[in-house]
């Protein structure tokens, strides 16, 4: 009898499929800065003062461009590792729900009133006439942990959960989060930027709670961005991610419930990222969800058909999906009949209720219509796609994003 052959895929192929998984802008944000930490460690910079976070040089000189190249530049081996190692779980889940231009432009946007924030809280400790507090006028920072901060807060906000875990040891109320650990950081590392995760934290509730709203363009302007001549290039990639979830290669994580416990930012996300291209055996095909998004991830291009025999896919299912919605008329009552499950509904069509039924209906909670509103979508059509994926916070996400399309 022959024996058992296991077969394990080399580390090259690991890191290239790990590297692969990885949306576009998630990896290009890596990839930048670790290719200026590593210039940086070629050439012996390690001062950083013309390009950190530095409250006195942009008073007194105008530097404005600190806000932007502080995010960029870490200071050691392990500050890079550590941040970029985080960035990739959350970064990669909020780019699947947003879009990757969408993304950039959230990415800039906290980029700006984190440093706005933390010019102004460094500005009234060192000019108050009670106690001047210099040092924070002084204090030079550098890195991506401010933008982390504010994502943390967003994603924790976004995917509804109510614990989290603290770098696996201990379980925290959701919203309390990322002060503990603010706290933590700050007890169990020397030479953090205190005041630069703090504006992080407050930068991410402004967010999720509709402050920015006037700043968030409308979903056309990112889709007119995407249709350019000039991103075609970079529309086409596997990895890019389109706002208005067009993209047959991308899913939105969805959760199977509200009280489920996620680590999030944690030392858990950060091993199963590094363990995820180590050799191992080969797995079986029987299932292939991956465990940090449970619950059922909608891929298009691999949506099946619930009448089809097993093993065959609906060519067409994927163009009806993105039919528009506005023509309700082809939503026909055979179509409804044959679904397994009430959610498989065509996304495309998934809004499309009875008047009466949605006036019927008890309003969503009104702290879910915020949500969706602060990312950019009309009031009436959350209170529709809400009615429509009977207040599950993520479904109705997919349900807004597939009508865009």
């Amino acid at each position: 009898m022959r024996p058992n052959i296991v077969t394990e895929a080399g580390v090259q192929t690991r890191v290239g499929q790990w590297w692969n998984a990885i949306p576009f802008l998630t990896s290009s944000v890596v990839a930048v800065c670790g290719v200026i930490y590593v210039i940086c460690l070629l050439t012996g910079y390690d001062t950083f003062y013309e390009v950190c976070f530095l409250p006195s040089a942009i008073i007194s000189r105008f530097q404005v461009y600190r806000f932007y190249t502080a995010i960029i530049f870490h200071g050691s081996l392990l500050h890079v590792l550590f941040n970029m190692m985080a960035l990739v779980p959350m970064g990669s889940e909020l780019e699947r729900i947003m879009g990757s231009v969408r993304l950039l432009y959230l990415t800039f946007l906290l980029a700006t009133t984190n440093a706005i924030l933390h010019l102004l809280i460094a500005s009234l400790a060192g000019y108050n006439p009670f106690y001047q507090y210099d040092h924070l006028l002084n204090e030079c920072a550098i890195g991506f942990s401010g933008i982390l901060f504010s994502m943390i807060v967003i994603e924790t906000s976004l995917s509804g959960v109510t614990s989290r875990s603290v770098f696996g040891v201990f379980n925290v109320p959701a919203k309390l989060y990322p002060w503990i650990l603010l706290i933590v950081f700050q007890l169990l590392m020397t030479n953090v930027s205190l005041l630069g995760h703090l504006c992080g934290i407050l930068s991410g509730f402004s967010y999720s709670y509709g402050l920015f709203n006037f700043l968030m363009p409308s979903s056309s302007f990112f889709t007119t961005i995407e249709s350019a001549s000039w991103m075609s290039s970079f529309v086409r990639r596997p990895k890019f991610i389109m706002c208005t979830g067009g993209n047959p290669s991308s899913y939105i994580p969805t959760y199977s419930a509200q009280n489920t416990t996620s680590s999030g930012f944690s030392t858990g996300n950060a091993w199963r990222s590094l363990s995820s291209w180590l050799p191992q055996r080969e797995a079986s095909s029987q299932s292939s969800e991956d465990s940090r998004f449970p619950g059922r991830g909608r891929t298009l291009s691999t949506a099946r058909d619930p009448t089809a025999p097993a093993g065959e896919t609906d060519p067409n299912l994927h163009a009806r999906l993105l039919e528009d919605s506005s023509t309700p008329d082809r939503l026909s009552d055979a179509t409804i009949t044959t679904m397994a499950e009430p959610r498989q509904v065509p996304i495309a069509n998934a809004a499309v209720l009875p008047q009466s039924q949605i006036q019927g209906r008890v309003a969503a909670p009104e702290e879910q219509i915020q949500k969706l509103v602060a990312m950019g979508f009309d009031r009436t059509q959350v209170e529709v796609a809400l009615a429509a994926a009977d207040d599950d916070l993520t479904v109705a996400v997919e349900i807004l994003m597939s009508q865009q399309a």
